[in-house]
């Protein structure tokens, strides 16, 4: 291997004391907006420049990209939203940049077109973001997605006559839209208007609940409820079928929210807090009359439902359906009926309820695998809901809530050949004993060692269940393993799982994905120097720490929009709300513990490190780009062996979300290609 000669990457003289400790942070003028700051747009022209010409000379890529063209070239519709006779969904046609917006009328009704964001810019990469559906079916309040950014701008469109209204609001993010049952206008979610040019990297504060009356200007639209004593908390509202109750949320980050309602037949419109601390979660899934259902972890670490009576002046809960062994995920009343989603060992089991707790029996799954997303109106016999695991792919079905008989609503093929895999769950042991189940893809051919894709998250609680991607299908394809391993930090056994993968304890996330691939080594499922691993967000952060604690256990990473510089993150968009599972890095005893695992700041110089492609994008506003710019740059000055250490920045596109297909055949190619170089999988063309 030939060293790689990195872009000159200048550095800066800026040293701070922090808890006694000297913390140099050379690169921070890499946290400039790339869009905005033309030193940074020269370094990200340099490093994209060096990316792509390595990348060229793989001879998989293009191998990749072609595979993953076709085996993401599949329909795919969401469960659809029932309004009146109307049923909303999306589609996405497998050859197209983004989902389009549709409707049938009636059930046996043609689909019709509704919003196309395609028709928003030239290169697709504009997306529909949060949609919201009047009762009467006739309106629809959406969210434009621009290039990837978090935020919305919303707008609304008539159903009947085809048209985009006038009403246009702005600076919504984090938001549902929420008609009044009258659907005179709808409730949404916004931060203040931020100061002129820093949109993309200002920390956001005073998320609020706002009203807007149709055909008035933002101007007049009314303010119903923040929580000024959390200025960095979510608010976020729902509605009662019978609206006559907005439920309204709180929230400072994963797990834990307050809980308050507002009684919409009243003028005041004034907030009644229901639970005003942040020691568990509270999530309202129906209503009868005066009762509300809930979902909650209080004095239940994997959930129970119980029923809060607005009746009564101070309603305490009431228990309907008891913890379980099982994990408690979600659960809806449709139809009368309570229908209660659990993970068991991290696959789905739907249990029914009367509304009393009196079991009902279960839902009888097509297979075992992940089913969820169930929609309908609580006294509606029609529901929806979504099956799939990792070789079937994401079915809709239309489910009869009385009869207990379901049929399929909308089903993809196959893309892949997918009688030609399967899959196991293994269970393996962590550092301190725990045991943690992994999921493991493979052709039915592929039974000795072979390279290995091990994946993980492990944070936010939030879990890792088995879903049909094609993507990932196509490195099984050629031969290669793809692992998911279901790490603490995650919510695959309920709050306990999570919690113990958080603050101080956020090491055991780390100890357990380095087990899983010591024992994906030790079993015999990869080779010797055939293990890459991949995550994205928290699990960026995941790779870049593993990483730097065990070098020699990986040959390749992948650490995409990750979490690098874990002493800055809250100072960034809406980096506060991370503090739940980080803590917080202005306090000492937080601060010692985040400086002792950030990827930014652990790289060990002169040490052999696997080959790092590190992916992001110019617009996130979510993770700003600059975390992984300046754990690039750091990396390439570190003297970490022949291996290159690149990264990719792709353009007008952000944490994920919306981005266009084209985008993502393109990634996923690069990033599999370069996986495969290290690992040692030969890329053959698929006939």
């Amino acid at each position: 291997m030939t060293p790689i000669t990195y872009p000159y990457t200048p550095t800066i003289d800026n040293v701070e004391i922090h808890f006694g400790h000297k913390i140099s942070d050379p690169y921070r003028w890499l946290e400039n907006d790339v869009r905005k700051d033309p030193d940074v747009a020269r370094w990200v022209a340099a490093q994209n420049a060096l990316t792509q010409n390595h990348l060229a000379t793989l001879p998989g890529r293009e191998i990749f990209r072609q595979r993953l063209a076709k085996l993401l070239d599949t329909e795919q519709l969401t469960a659809p939203i029932k309004r009146g006779q109307r049923y909303f969904f999306t589609r996405s046609s497998g050859q197209e940049n983004q989902p389009k917006l549709c409707v049938r009328e009636g059930m046996d009704g043609e689909d019709r077109v509704l919003l196309d964001p395609h028709d928003w810019s030239e290169d697709g990469a504009d997306a529909l973001g949060e949609w919201g559906v009047s009762d009467d079916g006739k309106r629809i309040a959406y969210g434009v997605q621009v290039a990837g950014t978090d935020w919305r701008t919303i707008r609304v469109f008539d159903v009947d006559t085809g048209l985009v209204l006038e009403d246009e609001l702005q600076w919504a993010r984090f938001s549902f839209m929420t008609w009044t049952h009258d659907g005179a206008g709808f409730f949404y979610s916004r931060y203040p208007q931020p100061a002129e040019g820093i949109a993309s990297t200002a920390g956001v504060a005073h998320h609020a609940v706002c009203f807007h009356a149709l055909g008035t200007p933002q101007t007049q639209d009314r303010w119903v409820y923040s929580n000024p004593a959390q200025p960095g908390a979510l608010n976020l509202c729902d509605r009662t079928d019978d609206g006559g109750h907005l439920i309204l949320y709180s929230t400072p980050g994963a797990g834990v929210n307050a809980l308050a309602v507002i009684d919409l037949s009243r003028e005041d419109w004034t907030p009644r807090v229901l639970v005003e601390d942040f020691n568990a979660e509270w999530s309202v899934i129906g209503s009868q009359g005066t009762v509300l259902y809930v979902l909650t972890s209080e004095d239940a670490e994997r959930r129970r439902i119980v029923s809060l009576d607005l009746s009564q002046t101070h309603p305490d809960p009431v228990e309907v359906v008891a913890q379980t062994d099982a994990v408690l995920t979600s659960a809806s009343l449709l139809g009368g009926r309570l229908l209660a989603t659990c993970l068991v060992d991290a696959m789905t089991e739907v249990r029914r309820f009367h509304t009393d707790g009196t079991p009902d029996g279960l839902v009888a799954l097509p297979a075992i695998g992940s089913a969820g997303g169930f929609r309908g109106h609580s006294t509606d016999n029609e529901a929806f809901f979504i099956h799939t695991s990792y070789h079937l792919p994401i079915t809709v079905y239309r489910y009869d809530v009385a009869r207990n008989e379901y049929m399929v609503w909308a089903q993809p093929e196959a893309s892949a050949d997918v009688d030609r895999m399967v899959v196991d769950q293994r269970f393996y042991t962590s550092r301190d004993g725990t045991r943690v189940p992994m999921f493991i893809v493979r052709r039915k051919d592929v039974s000795g060692p072979a390279p290995t894709l091990l994946y993980g998250y492990g944070g936010f609680g939030i879990s890792q269940v088995p879903v049909y991607n094609p993507a990932q299908l196509a490195w099984v394809e050629q031969g290669g393993v793809m692992a998911v391993a279901n790490i603490r930090g995650g919510g695959e056994y309920g709050r306990a799982w999570h919690m113990a993968g958080q603050l101080e304890k956020k090491q055991n996330v780390f100890d357990d994905f380095m087990a899983a691939g010591e024992f994906l080594k030790a079993e015999g499922i990869t080779t010797p120097g055939g293990l890459a691993v991949q995550g994205e967000s928290n699990g960026g952060l995941l790779v870049g720490t593993v990483v730097n604690q065990r070098p020699d256990l990986f040959a390749a990473a992948l650490p995409g929009v990750g979490v690098m510089d874990m002493l800055r993150f809250h100072r960034f968009t809406g980096g506060v709300m991370w503090m739940s599972d980080f803590g917080n890095p202005d306090e000492e005893s937080d601060f010692r513990n985040l400086l002792g695992y950030s990827p930014y700041h652990n790289i060990r110089p002169n040490t052999i490190y696997p080959a790092i492609l590190a992916t992001t994008a110019d617009a996130d506003d979510r993770v700003v780009p600059g975390h992984t710019f300046k754990y690039v740059a750091a990396l390439q000055a570190g003297n970490l062996g022949p291996k290159p250490r690149l990264v990719r920045i792709e353009t007008r596109a952000g944490h994920g979300a919306g981005m266009p297909l084209d985008k993502i055949i393109a990634l996923y190619a690069d990033m599999w290609a370069f996986a495969a170089h290290w690992t040692g999988l030969e890329v053959m063309p698929v006939e």
